[in-house]
């Protein structure tokens, strides 16, 4: 696959850029800051000298010419950088510092705020329809997910088989986040059913066998390890009472469909829907992220067991969207949307489907998901715009 023009835009100052292990995160900064220094942890040498001295660095800095750009790659393996990063900052104020990372669990731990707000926080996410362009193809995005490295691949069936096998072996295992990789094995199996459901944590604990404490954290690991999110319910005011519980995803659809093993009561077309759903997840929330507007990401759900999918709420903002895995729209499709709509009449609303004809139904866009996920621009004033 050619070199893709990404939709991330780099701060002017100095910032943290996490993401997942393959979204691209060297490629770009490398892209974006040609000029730059680069100091990279995953360079074995420099590891250990590092993590000997931390205070090195500056020696390693001030001794490569007039660089004033430095990169950090995939800081978290050494948290200890941070204090010194911090000193570097003070007394070099025309220094910026690009510090990556595949994970914030050690850094929330150790230390993030020593940069005293010098350094914000951005995030990478695996590529959108709308930076492949003509090169994105639906049912290949379902099966094979977005993540970079496995799309640009030759093989990428088999880059995304090995995924999460890296992600157990060199993420959780060698930083030491669980003893047991049976148990965290047998976890994100169990936990690909919740996927663009509800999050209960005592059925994912009865399925893998494993105390609700563990499942608990579990879920914050592979949240720290940006490999899943939780989405909470928009509970603004209106005329029914909503659920309290959050929805959970895992990032990527590839990903989801390599841990959800298939049995023979699972029926094909349900699980599609989770990984289109999942999809329209991956790409509102990324969008939202890249804007760093007011919008925050939603889904609505009342006790009675009325969802809307997704709610975007904030700013000038404000869209109910559903999505549906068939190719033609039925009136009992619309019926959230129409519920949603009389508590809260200024929303637009939009209706996603796997069909080819944009349809108006009464206040409501019924619009092919192919189409949306391309016309999804995040530094449009308004990136739902037809």
């Amino acid at each position: 696959m050619e070199l893709v023009n990404r939709f991330f835009q780099a701060p002017k100052s100095s910032f943290f850029l996490f993401g997942p292990r393959g979204t691209g995160k060297s490629t770009i900064v490398r892209t974006l800051f040609p000029e730059a220094k680069i100091i990279d942890l995953l360079n074995s040498e420099m590891m250990r000298t590092l993590i000997a001295r931390p205070e090195r660095l500056g020696e390693i800095l001030l001794g490569n010419g007039k660089e004033t750009i430095f990169v950090i790659d995939e800081v978290q393996k050494i948290p200890d950088l941070l204090p010194e990063i911090h000193r570097l900052q003070e007394e070099n104020r025309n220094w910026r510092f690009i510090l990556t990372g595949s994970s914030a669990r050690k850094l929330k731990r150790q230390g993030v705020n020593l940069l005293a707000g010098r350094a914000i926080s951005r995030s990478l996410h695996p590529f959108l329809a709308g930076e492949l362009g003509k090169k994105f193809c639906l049912s290949t995005a379902l099966k094979l997910g977005m993540i970079p490295v496995v799309r640009t691949s030759q093989e990428p069936e088999e880059v995304l088989r090995t995924y999460v096998a890296l992600y157990i072996r060199e993420e959780v295992q060698y930083e030491g986040l669980t003893r047991n990789i049976g148990n965290f094995s047998r976890f994100l199996e169990a936990i690909s059913f919740s996927h663009a459901s509800i999050l209960n944590l005592a059925n994912v604990a009865r399925e893998c066998q494993v105390e609700r404490k563990t499942v608990s954290n579990f879920v914050q690991i592979i949240e720290d390890l940006l490999l899943a999110f939780r989405l909470p319910v928009f509970s603004k005011k209106a005329k029914r009472e909503a659920t309290v519980h959050e929805k959970f995803y895992l990032f990527d659809p590839g990903v989801f469909r390599l841990l959800r093993q298939i049995g023979p009561l699972d029926q094909t077309s349900e699980i599609d829907g989770m990984a289109l759903e999942g999809l329209v997840a991956q790409h509102l929330r990324a969008c939202l992220e890249y804007r760093c507007q007011e919008e925050r990401l939603y889904y609505w759900r009342t006790r009675s067991g009325v969802e809307v999918d997704f709610v975007i709420y904030g700013g000038e903002s404000f869209f109910a969207i559903e999505v549906k895995n068939s190719s033609k729209v039925f009136p009992n499709d619309l019926r959230s949307l129409k519920t949603f709509k009389e508590d809260y009449p200024q929303a637009q609303t939009y209706l996603l489907y796997r069909g080819k004809e944009r349809l108006k139904m009464g206040d409501i866009n019924c619009m092919p998901v192919d189409e949306f996920l391309l016309a999804l621009k995040p530094f449009d004033k308004c990136f739902l715009n037809d």
